[in-house]
């Protein structure tokens, strides 16, 4: 076969992956520039001026409702390596754990940011802040054929990767939130990159199985829904991260994990993974109540299985109130390359969303 699109037709080239079972598309190519001093303000641009690529890239017949996505950018700090920012099927996240520990293989391996062996590191600009992350050069896979890093088709495969977080910290423990199916609700509020409520499965009487992701979705929702209209939410230093992100559900884990949990974020998209900056956020609420130390592992279980494990590496001040530094790790891999395009006729070119 020897087609290819018409020129004029947005030709968007992307690397596809999962963590731990939750799906990121990273846009490498074709995606207009975004203006703007710092990430928030190429945030606010792409969704002023650009929201229509993203529910085509988002959303079916190109996606699907719990679609995930990157878009990268030039850095806007000295030091910083790549900007990036994150989307979904409501819009743009402030900022992704899974969607840096996934960066942290594509990144390197496609050739887009340069790895130092002794020192692996890739410094990213996202929306909430820098966050660091450290791929785990596996010299021992298949697919290294020596030990030195420079020789030809000798690239250390990279599957788990780490990452230092912004600062987290715990909002409220103990709310309550009086909802129409559930009755009274309690919850906590943490901030580990977006502002997520925490709550017990059992609060809503749901398992957090596969089975049951339509019903935590419908729950999700309604919490989120209850508790930004009751809560006033403040971030030090910007307006736009000043939002109820999702929801987390919790439970105990099936497996080695310490818990399980189930994240509802955006319009009722469930993560298939454990959630990078809700497991950061747990590490905070944890912190606040003096169950854990720093340096000890907070292992969270997804609603597939997968695992993130949480440390926390310090403790700060962080304007005017107690933070944690986290470092959470997990696996990803590459599923696929992708060129999306679409078709100016096509009634269907900025997609649709069915939940």
């Amino acid at each position: 076969m020897d087609w290819s699109p018409p020129d004029e037709w947005p030709h968007i080239r992307t690397i596809e992956s999962h963590t731990g079972g939750e799906p990121l598309r990273v846009v490498i190519d074709g995606f207009p520039d975004l203006p703007g001093e710092t990430i928030l303000e190429k945030r606010r641009y792409a969704q002023q001026h650009h929201d229509d690529l993203r529910r085509a890239i988002m959303f079916e017949p190109r996606g699907h409702a719990d679609m995930y996505g990157a878009l990268l950018t030039d850095p806007v700090t000295d030091d910083g390596d790549i900007g990036v920012l994150f989307t979904h099927n409501a819009g743009h996240s402030t900022m992704c754990g899974h969607g840096v520990i996934a960066l942290g293989v594509v990144l390197p391996t496609i050739g887009a940011v340069e790895l130092d062996p002794e020192e692996p590191t890739i410094r990213m600009d996202t929306p909430a802040g820098r966050v660091t992350a450290y791929p785990r050069l596996d010299r021992g896979s298949p697919a290294t054929e020596s030990n030195d890093p420079a020789a030809e088709g000798n690239s250390p495969a990279i599957r788990r990767v780490a990452f230092e977080n912004v600062p987290a910290y715990a909002v409220a423990l103990d709310e309550t939130i009086e909802t129409e199916t559930f009755g009274t609700v309690r919850y906590d509020l943490g901030f580990g990159g977006a502002f997520y409520a925490y709550c017990d499965a059992a609060e809503v009487g749901l398992p957090l199985e596969p089975d049951s992701a339509s019903a935590l979705a419908a729950a999700g929702r309604e919490l989120k829904a209850a508790i930004a209209e009751e809560t006033s939410l403040e971030h030090p230093t910007d307006e736009d991260m000043e939002f109820l992100y999702g929801v987390i559900f919790t439970g105990e884990s099936e497996g080695d994990a310490d818990i399980r949990n189930v994240c509802v974020f955006a319009d009722g998209e469930v993560d298939r993974s454990p959630t990078g900056t809700g497991v950061s956020g747990h590490l905070a609420l944890r912190q606040a109540r003096g169950e854990i130390a720093p340096g000890e592992s907070f292992a969270v279980e997804s609603i597939v299985g997968s695992v993130f494990t949480g440390r926390v590496t310090g403790v700060c001040e962080h304007h005017g109130r107690e933070a944690v530094i986290p470092e959470i790790e997990g696996e990803a891999y590459i599923t696929g390359t992708n060129t999306i395009t679409v078709d100016p006729q096509d009634p269907f070119g900025e997609g649709f969303f069915i939940r």
